[in-house]
């Protein structure tokens, strides 16, 4: 019984040391703790606010039609230029085909425009040309008149022969009438066409426009890639009708990098200023640190940005500290921050 209360002792100072030892461990790991977080809180400010960022662009349609082709993959990199959707092209076709009739009907218009003016213009002519000899018969039909007149009075001529002197200086007379008319019918009708060219010339640019429209509408049958990038999530499947504007894609734009975008509270930016080093740790990649600087402030809170910004003159004000959006372009190489991705959270600290 003796040897066994000695073992029991034995054995309670033994539990008692590593108690004690554990203790000791656990106190001077919350104390490094406790100095390394009041440190942090002392030099840095610091919020868990905060998210990668990328341009994150839809792919849109710009004219209606039934997916024929889908040449991408959903988490694809795809180049500038790159086709990715092909839509059925056949109505379209046909549209531009009813353009080019209609531009080249339009087109002939004016060569018969173009002829119909030179036939008037061709008849002036003549019609001058007959005005000119008309009024050289008019010219001798009052000479005659005249004379054969004083001849009556002188009776040396019958009354007969007078009056088929005036006969002739009235036909004379009508003749040269007639002939002005005609002349002034034709230029009439030249400045007519001509009137009617200006209308067909316009209905032409009309009809150049209308086959332009139907060709642009052609080549929005083949979406291509804007730039270079990622496909993300795909909306469709071949066979499915689209209508213009429908989204059919997302593309994460990699040419205009990455960022972050932190939301600090109002009370810790009293020191921030555009320029300043941060560090940044992300969820996705704990112990890996990665670099910044501040690129811009944003002018206003978070929730003034908001579709239903708050009101505070309701009488139900409850202070609520206000968070300020801090732009954060990441300084590391790209082989470095390649892995990130839109969306992901991460923690950001700012040498105060």
């Amino acid at each position: 019984m003796k040897n066994q209360k000695i073992s029991y002792t034995r054995t309670d100072v033994i539990i008692t040391k590593i108690t004690t030892w554990i203790s000791v461990i656990i106190i001077i790991a919350l104390l490094i703790w406790g100095i390394i977080t009041f440190w942090q809180l002392w030099h840095y400010e610091e919020t868990n606010d905060a998210q990668i960022e990328e341009y994150v662009n839809p792919i849109n349609s710009r004219v209606t039609g039934y997916v024929k082709e889908i040449r991408y993959e959903e988490n694809q990199d795809v180049k500038e230029g790159d086709t990715l959707v092909i839509i059925e092209d056949n109505e379209y076709k046909i549209h531009k085909e009813e353009a080019e009739a209609a531009l080249a009907n339009a087109e002939a218009q004016i060569e018969v425009l173009d002829r119909s003016i030179e036939t008037a213009a061709t008849n002036a002519q003549v019609n001058q040309s007959q005005i000119t000899a008309a009024q050289a018969r008019l010219w001798k039909s009052e000479q005659e008149f005249t004379r054969y007149k004083k001849l009556l009075d002188a009776e040396s001529v019958t009354q007969q022969q007078f009056e088929t002197i005036q006969t002739n200086l009235d036909v004379a007379r009508a003749d040269y009438q007639t002939l002005q008319n005609s002349y002034k019918a034709s230029l009439a009708k030249v400045n007519d066409i001509k009137a009617q060219k200006a209308v067909a010339l316009t209905e032409i640019q009309r009809r150049k426009a209308t086959l332009d429209k139907s060709l642009l509408d052609m080549s929005y049958t083949a979406i291509v890639a804007p730039y270079d990038g990622k496909i993300g999530r795909r909306t469709i499947q071949k066979g499915q009708l689209i209508q213009t504007g429908q989204t059919l894609a997302f593309l994460v734009d990699q040419e205009e990098g990455k960022w972050v975008v932190a939301n600090f509270k109002e009370t810790q930016i009293k020191n921030m200023h555009i320029g300043q080093e941060v560090e940044i740790e992300t969820d996705a990649f704990p112990g890996e640190k990665f670099h910044g600087k501040i690129e811009s402030l944003s002018p206003a809170t978070g929730s003034r940005f908001s579709l239903l910004p708050p009101d505070n003159a309701t009488g139900n004000f409850v202070k609520i500290v206000q968070r300020i959006p801090v732009r954060i372009k990441l300084t590391d190489t790209p082989n470095k921050i390649q892995n990130l991705r839109a969306g992901m959270n991460a923690i950001v600290l700012i040498t105060k």
